[in-house]
């Protein structure tokens, strides 16, 4: 357990009932461990008498097994579920296509949503370890619970044969097989919530990054963390995905279980040499703070530029924070919540009143937050045509000669594996040859910086959309020029295959430089909360392509034409609906370079080891 306190260590033992090791409490504070000047060289374990506790180096990438493996088990548990589970809903229990749809649009938008809660419960009360832990547990009852609903009978509905006569269809759950679905659901999500915010920022607590080799192990972590993710949705979208449709719904559900149970395990074993970081109380607040200081004390006069020195409240950093933002004159007017008036300071140097006296570093992590909002908001709109991989990419699959030999055809619920499988094969080539070649050109650690990457992304996320355009037009007119009955067009699905690429290629390049764009520039006493933000813009594209969904639907079905996007696709057109999300997608990566423009990233500089020092009777300012 590492504690950022300069000559001091700590240890602490406690016992955990999944564990058969002693495990390291979590109370630590810091991302990485920073050496203590005064630490002696050959005694790494020294104990002070005083001190339960002890100092451990952070162990980089010998703790990525129990960390990655945590997160590879339970992103494969999670996305065999959703990967297959409105066949379940359809075939299992009988719900109709519009109540099904409704249900899981509902649990993944709140599955999205349900980090940012996680993350506040993180960072302000109980830590990464003890959320991801707690997160775990209840995902792991969440799945064994679902695996009930389809185990025993009274959880689910009987099959339309074995059901009275003379119902017009098959009957549906009832309520309480409902609320056993419901609850299972809802533990996943709460598993969801705690799990996604946090386990991106554990990992980069692992690494020292003090050091060259550290900060080059984090940048690697990401771009590994995703290549993980996407075989995991590879395997879910095939061989999970296989088991419960030709197998056993309980073998399926229940492997997930066991997935979910191997992740818990995998974690906790790795407890001996992970580096924990100790919450450090609610950030909304401390945000909300900063504004009411910097209201009340608007008409005060800043200090000129020579005479700043004892008139700002700039404490010690805390023993969190690996190094201190510097002062900014970007949105200067929240400076003034740092000048020290009459009173405001206690005797030992605290604000006497946290809503009228705040930190310089206090101000300067609310004004990454107010950098950051621009950018992510950019990502919904980057994201809905990702979003379009399960939905109208899969309708156009269905009317194309989906056969791969004469005896095997494509499902088509299958077919984002190709984008997947871009990712993965792209990324150990990005991370391994194509990184270190620019960074001898560019001289930047990453090759690229990270809104680069970002933009880069949103351009390949709108050329997807119009390329996908251009295959639906293709295939709708050889679809209406044979005329078959079924209205498949005699073309192979791979045509489907460069628009699924280019999205490929967006996630890629988007996603990961999203997911590092928040975990670095966010606070680091905010990290759990950055890496929500990216699970709230998937949440926003799901909820903005439904809204686009809808206006397609009203208005272009007037006048007794068919809609662009009804039931028939050949009748239909797609390709407008394509066309116009490219159209947006080029107005919001016209709006991502202007907020890049403007962007400024975070700075920091060393912490000091001298104390600070205040003397509120001659460094004030009188109201």
């Amino acid at each position: 357990m590492v504690v950022e306190k300069k000559g001091d260590k700590l240890r602490c033992y406690s016992s955990l009932i999944c564990c058969t090791k002693w495990c390291h409490l979590p109370v630590s504070s810091s991302s990485s461990s920073l050496k203590a000047e005064n630490e002696p060289e050959n005694k790494p374990d020294a104990v002070l008498s005083d001190s339960k506790t002890t100092q451990r180096k952070p162990a980089g990438w010998k703790s990525m097994p129990y960390v990655l493996g945590n997160e590879t088990f339970e992103r494969l548990a999670s996305m065999g579920l959703l990967a297959n589970f409105m066949v379940y809903l359809l075939t299992q229990l009988q719900m109709d296509q519009v109540a099904a749809t409704n249900l899981i649009n509902v649990w993944s938008g709140a599955s999205n949503f349900a980090p940012m809660v996680g993350a506040f419960i993180s960072d302000a009360y109980l830590g990464r370890f003890w959320t991801i832990a707690f997160s775990s547990i209840a995902s792991f009852l969440g799945m064994v619970t679902l695996t009930l609903t389809a185990w025993i009978p009274r959880l689910h509905p009987l099959p339309c044969t074995a059901q009275p006569q003379g119902h017009n269809k098959c009957m549906g759950p009832t309520q309480p097989q409902m609320a056993a679905l419901l609850t299972a659901l809802g533990l996943v999500s709460i598993g969801t919530g705690g799990i996604r915010p946090c386990s991106i920022p554990f990992g980069v607590d692992q690494f020292d990054q003090t050091t060259e080799a550290g900060r080059r192990g984090v940048n690697s972590y990401f771009n590994w963390y995703y290549t993980t993710f996407t075989v995991v949705v590879m395997i879910a979208l095939t061989l999970v995905v296989y088991i419960q449709d030709s197998v056993s719904w309980v073998l399926g559900f229940g492997l997930l279980a066991f997935l979910m149970l191997c992740s818990i395990i995998l974690f906790f074993w790795g407890t001996r040499i992970y580096v924990y970081v100790e919450p450090e109380g609610s950030v909304f607040s401390g945000i909300v703070q900063v504004f009411v200081a910097a209201y009340k004390k608007r008409r005060l006069k800043f200090p000129a530029a020579g005479d700043v020195e004892g008139r700002l409240y700039d404490p010690p950093a805390k023993r969190s924070i690996l190094s201190k933002l510097p002062m900014t004159k970007q949105y200067r007017f929240l400076n003034k919540g740092a000048i020290v008036v009459d009173n405001e300071l206690s005797p030992g140097g605290s604000p006497s009143n946290p809503w009228r006296l705040c930190s310089i570093q206090q101000i300067e992590e609310v004004k990454c937050l107010i950098r950051i909002v621009p950018i992510w908001a950019s990502g919904i709109i980057c994201f809905t045509p990702i979003v379009q991989q399960g939905t109208f990419t899969v309708s156009q699959a269905l009317k194309m000669d989906r056969h791969l030999g004469p005896n095997f055809q494509i499902p088509a619920g299958s077919l984002a594996i190709i984008s997947m499988l871009t990712v993965g094969l792209w990324l150990p080539f990005y991370d391994r040859i194509l990184v270190p070649y620019l960074r001898k050109i560019t001289k930047h650690e990453t090759g690229i910086t990270l809104l680069q990457r970002i933009g880069i992304g949103m351009a390949f996320s709108f050329l997807s959309m119009f390329v996908a355009g251009l295959i639906e037009t293709k295939r709708r007119a050889s679809a209406i020029a044979h005329g078959k009955p079924d209205g498949v067009a005699p073309i192979s699905v791979m045509w489907l295959a460069p628009q699924l690429i280019l999205m490929g290629f967006a996630e890629a390049f988007n996603v990961i430089g999203q997911i590092e764009f928040f975990n670095k520039q966010f606070p680091e006493n905010m990290r759990s909360i950055g890496n929500s933000f990216f699970f709230c813009s998937l949440a926003g594209a799901n909820y903005f392509s439904s809204l686009v969904v809808v206006i397609v639907h009203d208005v272009t079905g007037k006048n007794g034409r068919s809609d662009w996007l009804t039931n028939d696709i050949n009748a239909g057109r797609i390709d407008y609906y394509y066309y116009l999300l490219a159209g947006l997608g080029v107005l919001n990566f016209i709006y991502f370079l202007v907020c890049a423009q403007r962007y400024q990233y975070k700075g920091s500089m060393p912490i000091q080891e001298e104390e600070y020092h205040c003397d509120p009777e001659v460094n004030s300012i009188k109201e």
